[in-house]
């Protein structure tokens, strides 16, 4: 088979403690639960412009990388954010705004800015790679809060100009990620605010749990519409909180039956990996210098760590130059697929399956093969358009475009 993409480093760690064949424990269950799923799809389906994102089969990516099929969430066009990540940070402000006011009141009255005056004395912040501080000021500004949103020094000038459409206000913070978030709690514990991180840490856990169930709405809708249950997810890293989400839900719909889980992340910010290899979590240290901003994290975050620990079956960690071939080959279409945008931190799963495939050894290690079923989160489209288009060599609208000439 003709490489896809680069191959030119992988890591990867099968998980000793992951429980497959097995029924989804007490453990995991203690942070997402399905009744609180189903109160976030309840809420978030009534928000204005919902609509389940597509499912996109890639036939002609299946057959070039030797699996049997391969499904393609594709949350390119979530609301008007172009990133999963809208289910999760707006759903937690809105959650937050909800508990800070009188019991009865409902989305509903605050989008119709029944409670303005009260809603606007309460500040919400966070840190952010792009996408949630993006999602959290969105959802402050539809429901009627003053935000604040911290980036640290790598962040780019079109994430930062992105959130500040929404109306935030915007602090810069030297270091990494994880300096701005301790930057973002110190501020909201001298100013009264509050924190809506899509991270947990000691006596920091309610609204992470809600950022994640959030995220577990788009997982019910991939289960909704696949007619057959696949066999692999390959999921990006991050602090986890996706992968967690995802792993969850999939468990909840499948149960014994559910898919081998894989959590790929950038191997200069592997976090998840490290914590796996030690088996508890594990910083990472250092600039965590990735392309893939959005999974630029050093520390794991402990509410994920609850459900990934015996969850997840296989840790991996690609190289930047395999990301950008991956977006590349999306933007491209294989065969007949038809082009797709997908950002930098969209694109980790899907370059870790391609890489496995070029490996006989990873791929029995991963029990991939030509019957296998994959699913893939395609979990942001351009987000920043100057940076899709350095990488890939044409806009968003122009791949747009030629999505329209395929079909």
């Amino acid at each position: 088979m003709r490489p896809l993409i680069l191959h030119d480093s992988v890591l990867h760690f099968a998980n000793p403690r992951a429980r497959r064949g097995e029924p989804i424990g007490p453990r995991p269950r203690a942070v997402l639960t399905q009744d609180a799923m189903i109160a976030a799809r309840d809420e978030i389906r009534r928000w204005p412009g919902y609509a389940p994102t597509p499912l996109v089969e890639l036939e002609g990516l299946a057959a070039a990388a030797g699996v049997g099929q391969v499904f393609y969430k594709d949350e390119a066009h979530r609301f008007t954010l172009n990133s999963f990540k809208a289910l999760g940070g707006a759903y937690a402000v809105l959650r937050l705004l909800l508990s800070r006011l009188p019991s009865g009141v409902t989305a509903d009255d605050l989008l119709a800015g029944r409670y303005r005056e009260a809603v606007a004395g309460i500040t919400v912040c966070c840190a952010t790679d792009g996408n949630h501080g993006r999602s959290v000021a969105w959802g402050a500004q539809q429901f009627g809060a003053r935000c604040v949103i911290y980036l640290h020094a790598t962040v780019s000038q079109g994430r930062e100009e992105a959130i500040a459409h929404f109306g935030a206000e915007v602090r810069r913070v030297g270091g990494n990620y994880d300096d701005s978030v301790r930057q973002a709690a110190r501020d909201a514990e001298a100013n009264g605010w509050f924190v809506v991180s899509d991270t947990s840490y000691p006596g920091y856990m309610t609204v992470p749990r809600d950022v994640m169930q959030g995220y577990t709405v788009m997982i019910d809708e991939a289960v909704q519409q696949l007619e057959t249950p696949p066999t692999h997810c390959f999921i990006q890293g991050g602090v986890g909180g996706l992968a967690a989400a995802t792993l969850a839900q999939l468990w909840e719909a499948y149960g014994t039956e559910r898919p081998r889980v894989v959590v790929v992340e950038p191997e200069r910010a592997a976090c998840l990996y490290a914590s796996a290899r030690a088996g508890v979590p594990t910083a990472v240290e250092g600039e965590l210098e990735t392309l893939m901003a959005g999974l630029a994290c050093g520390e794991v975050s402990l509410l994920a760590w609850e459900v990934l620990d015996e969850g997840i079956d296989d840790f991996m960690a690609v190289s930047d130059a395999a990301a950008v071939d991956a977006m590349k080959l999306l933007a491209d279409g294989v065969g007949d697929d038809a082009p797709l945008v997908a950002g930098e931190s969209a694109v980790a799963g899907l370059a870790g399956l391609l890489i496995a495939r070029q490996s006989p050894e990873l791929s029995r290690a991963l029990g991939l093969d030509g019957q296998s079923r994959v699913l893939l989160i395609g979990s942001e489209g351009a987000t920043d358009e100057a940076v899709y288009r350095e990488l890939v060599g044409r806009s968003s609208a122009e791949v747009i475009g030629e999505v329209h000439a395929h079909g």
